[in-house]
């Protein structure tokens, strides 16, 4: 018998909402042909949208929101775009050296130890960091900088690697986080350091930033050099956060030039930033040429968001994706801005489908977060525009776009990178990689002395002296071991008897005169001989196993190298450079 009290739920609201005369789409079920172009990859750092910024003072809660994250990737799910994504990661959160190609190493070992309990003792610390108002300490804040890094830079090396055409990473795009400083809600720039890993195989990289805030995070990371060009579309007012990105802001030294600000002023509609953003990007890409293109798509310059003040529908910030898809570049996507959360994850959504290639409707799918968007219908689309009134002119923009193309003209054509540097960091990570297993274990001091070589033949007339040879020289010190199977003793004499052609590829050892009729180990001890010093990977087989004394090693003189000689060379070909004992 069931109680009356238990045959309810414990909520008194249902789990889905019901829509009533409005329809919710359904998913999509065909699923992508894993042969079409372009390839699609989508990065979701597990857990990345569970964290929470805290409270951002005593009045209101921190408008950054990592929940948005969640909502979008729901959508996404909802929607069933994911049949339509190629490939669908879950990256590796970033490792402390990979976020240090960029960062300084004690703001890095600061993010990693401070926590909510120990804040009051690292105040000082905490300033210097600039980790106050804006950019709070909360509960695993260096593991969320991790996660969101991970991906961008995931991201970049499927697309360096050519394995991939597109590239999203939602919980990227913190544009404003300097090399050693927090700023601005965001602690650690995962744009810069998937730019760098882009640069390991790109000649050149375009950064496009739509957020409503300038992107001086990035702009700053690359003000010196010609092989990024940045442009960034933003609000400019002098005081409006950052306070940076003027029309006169174009780059120094050799970056001069290579750096493109739009600044924009409140209520700018549709109809006028694409014409802006299509006519300054076409102009860009035909000038600059890029290889590869990373897009910052930060929400918050749409209609009606907490922070901003355009009038940007869903609809024309989607194209202004599109229109960038359309060259057909690496392409990397990424998140940014945005603090009305419901639409930052309409707006991601929708421009997810847009990147993909499938339509969706206008109507939302079921899912367990329909209460955050029952104001609004369930629609896809909801009317963002007209909120705010529009203090640009057509006769302003056009004294922008003259500015831009007349910063174009300077160029001269895409610059050259035959001469250029790679960043130094990762040249020193080019440099580890290029290194062979041997010289590492030399570095280590656990190299051994050439006995690797198991796997190849002696010579037939290759004298052995090895820990299982009873006929060595007494006195000489036993030699490393080898699995190869030893000579017969007449081979060893008649080895003593002439001077044979070994297989050295390194200096030339000094020959050993001709002891006569004896039996190896009836020979008097052989004159005092030069060894060559071990260097690099080469290693002889013609060399002796016995070890001469320092000053000797010291004393040798170098000698061209030999070419290696086949291992039938016959016994009466001309004397050579072998170490006989």
């Amino acid at each position: 018998m069931v109680r009356s009290s238990q045959a309810t739920t414990f909520s008194s609201s249902p789990y889905f909402d019901d829509r009533g005369p409005y329809g919710h789409a359904q998913p999509i079920t065909e699923r992508v042909n894993p042969h079409s172009r372009p390839i699609v990859s989508y990065y979701f750092p597990k857990g990345v949208g569970d964290q929470h910024y805290g409270v951002r003072n005593t009045c209101e809660r921190h408008p950054m929101k990592p929940h948005r994250l969640t909502l979008t990737n729901t959508l996404v799910m909802g929607y069933g775009l994911d049949k339509q994504i190629h490939h669908i990661y879950n990256p590796r959160p970033a490792t402390q050296a990979e976020l240090e190609a960029y960062h300084d190493h004690d703001y890095i070992e600061f993010l990693s130890r401070v926590t909510p309990q120990n804040q009051g003792d690292m105040k000082q610390q905490i300033d210097n960091f600039n980790c106050v108002e804006d950019c709070p300490i909360f509960s695993d804040m260096y593991e969320f900088c991790r996660m969101y890094a991970g991906g961008s830079l995931a991201a970049a090396r499927k697309l360096c690697a050519g394995t991939t055409d597109i590239a999203i990473n939602w919980s990227g795009g913190l544009h404003h986080a300097k090399k050693g400083e927090a700023s601005g809600f965001c602690y650690v720039n995962d744009i810069v350091l998937a730019i760098l890993e882009l640069l390991r195989y790109h000649a050149r990289v375009l950064y496009i930033d739509i957020d409503i805030h300038h992107g001086d995070g990035v702009e700053f990371a690359f003000y010196h050099t010609n092989r990024v060009m940045t442009v960034s579309f933003h609000k400019y007012t002098g005081d409006f956060f950052p306070g940076t990105g003027k029309l006169d802001d174009n780059g120094t030294g050799l970056g001069k030039h290579f750096c493109l600000n739009v600044p924009l002023q409140d209520g700018i509609d549709d109809d006028m930033y694409l014409t802006i953003f299509k006519t300054v990007i076409d102009d860009t890409v035909t000038a600059f040429r890029p290889t590869s293109i990373v897009l910052q798509c930060g929400a918050d310059s749409l209609g009606c968001d907490r922070l901003g003040a355009f009038n940007l529908s869903i609809a024309a910030h989607g194209e202004c994706v599109n229109f960038v898809r359309k060259y057909n570049v690496p392409l990397l996507v990424v998140g940014g801005g945005g603090y009305t959360i419901k639409n930052v994850s309409r707006c991601w959504t929708y421009e997810t489908s847009v990147l993909v290639g499938a339509a969706v409707p206008d109507e939302l799918p079921v899912t367990v977060y329909d209460a955050f968007f029952r104001d609004s219908q369930w629609k896809l689309h909801p009317p963002l525009t007209g909120k705010v009134d529009n203090q640009n002119s057509a006769a302003s923009l056009q004294r922008v776009t003259i500015a831009i193309r007349n910063k174009l003209r300077y160029l001269q054509g895409a610059p050259s990178v035959a001469l250029q540097d790679i960043p130094p960091d990762l040249a020193g990570w080019l440099e580890d990689e290029a290194r062979t297993r041997e010289e590492k274990e030399e570095e280590k001091g656990t190299a051994q002395a050439g006995e690797r070589r198991e796997d190849r033949a002696i010579a037939r007339t290759e004298f052995y002296d090895g820990n299982q040879d009873q006929d060595r020289d007494e006195g000489a010190p036993p030699a490393a071991t080898s699995s190869r199977t030893r000579a017969p003793a007449a081979r060893k004499t008649r080895a003593a008897k002439r001077t044979t052609r070994g297989r050295g590829r390194g200096k030339a050892v000094a020959a050993a005169p001709d002891d006569g009729e004896g039996e190896a180990e009836e020979a008097p001890a052989a004159p005092a001989r030069t060894t060559r010093t071990r260097g690099g990977r080469g290693r002889g087989r013609g060399r002796s196993r016995a070890k001469a004394p320092a000053k000797q090693t010291e004393e040798e003189t170098p000698a061209i190298p030999e070419p290696e000689t086949p291992m039938d060379t016959e016994p009466d070909q001309g004397p050579a450079d072998v170490d006989v004992v």
